[in-house]
């Protein structure tokens, strides 16, 4: 029996997608959260939340290449 490994990557990748998009919507979420509560910090969230979006990204890209990789 041979197993489909590009069916497999695929459905892994999309797996793996799961975790930063629900990263990305609390984060955001939780930054524009803060901004309205309070707007005379907006751009210290705005930055460290861009931070932190670069973060979660990464933790993607590296689904997307671990993918590739195995």
């Amino acid at each position: 029996m041979e197993l489909d490994i590009a069916g497999l990557a695929t459905i892994g990748y999309g797996l793996a997608t799961l975790g930063p998009g629900i990263g990305l919507g609390i984060l955001i979420g939780k930054t524009v959260e803060g901004m309205a509560r309070q707007p005379e910090v907006a751009g210290q969230l705005r930055t460290t939340m861009f931070i932190g979006v670069a973060f979660v990204e990464v933790l993607a890209l590296l689904g997307f290449v671990a993918g590739f990789v195995f």
